[in-house]
């Protein structure tokens, strides 16, 4: 059900650190032509901890209106308390949505039965199914795979975001679960390899900046062409690595307001790129092929 190049979409913004709702609608239009084929809205790289939960729900709202029947939408319902995280995911589980996208609880570091209990309690809240997601290098707690396959269990629960980098994880992760339950990249610059041991797709960073090609890379991957999955990768290494010189999702606005589809407007506490960092991340929009609005003009 989830596969492919799934975007870690970032939310657009106004000077004056309003949602730009035309901006919005320009940046869907954009993933839906370029062959995306999944939006994930209001995870981390769309500034999740900075939005409100009605404005999570416009957001939702208007991607759904927009690219329903089009690209797959996952929404981040997630928090660091289960209460806050169990209402969530009911209301925004009923938005017509395909999927939830759940984080794990991050600064209280719960134990492995902790982490179950609360996707648990999550899961049973949910109108459709939700993926799981391990980011243990901003959320303090790592979900094992001991555990993974314990939620595996539960009929909602189909999928992971693995955040790790580490492929004795992916396969740890593949080896435990049922052959049905999804295992996606979390990282960018593993996500082939990642593919290449039995994962179904990422939730990308650099697909925000590199749509097509992040597209035609998981497609060659998921068809056993690895070898044409890494040609074409190799051209978005430096993406992958070059969206995180400062703490993403500062680098990747900043990209995307280069090509002329969002204005460069991020919420406090994040700022925007530092000057010192344009021409490495102008180097590696390059090196990908990445249309600039100056060259577009």
């Amino acid at each position: 059900m989830f596969c492919g190049s799934m975007v870690a979409i970032v939310t657009p913004m106004t000077a004056d650190g309003a949602l730009d709702w035309a901006a919005w609608d320009r940046l869907l239009d954009f993933h839906v032509r370029e062959g995306t084929d999944g939006i994930v809205v209001a995870g981390t790289t769309g500034e999740s901890p900075a939005l409100s939960v009605a404005e999570i729900e416009e957001l939702t709202h208007r991607a759904v209106a927009r690219c329903r029947g089009k690209v797959k939408i996952l929404v981040g319902a997630g928090s660091h308390a289960t209460d806050v995280t169990v209402a969530r995911t009911r209301t925004l589980s009923r938005l017509g949505v395909d999927g939830v996208m759940l984080v794990t609880p991050y600064y209280n570091k719960p134990p492995q039965e902790g982490l179950y209990r609360h996707f648990i309690a999550a899961a049973d809240a949910s109108a459709v199914p939700v993926i799981l997601y391990n980011v243990p290098s901003r959320t303090g707690v790592d979900l094992l795979p001991s555990t993974v396959a314990r939620l595996a269990r539960h009929p909602r629960i189909v999928g992971i975001k693995e955040a790790t980098a580490s492929l004795n994880r992916a396969r740890e992760i593949v080896g435990a679960c049922p052959p049905e339950f999804v295992l996606l990249s979390g990282d960018d610059a593993t996500a082939i390899d990642f593919l290449g041991v039995g994962a179904r797709g990422v939730i990308s960073v650099s697909a925000n900046v590199a749509p097509r090609r992040m597209h035609e890379a998981c497609t060659a991957a998921l068809s056993g062409d690895l070898t044409g999955a890494r040609t074409i990768d190799a051209s978005l290494q430096p993406l992958h690595k070059d969206l995180f010189v400062e703490a993403s999702p500062i680098p990747v606005k900043w990209a995307v307001a280069r090509m002329g589809i969002i204005g460069n407007a991020i919420r406090l506490p994040l700022v925007e790129l530092a000057p010192a960092h344009h021409e490495t991340v102008l180097r590696a929009m390059r090196a990908a092929g990445v249309t600039l609005e100056d060259q577009a003009a």
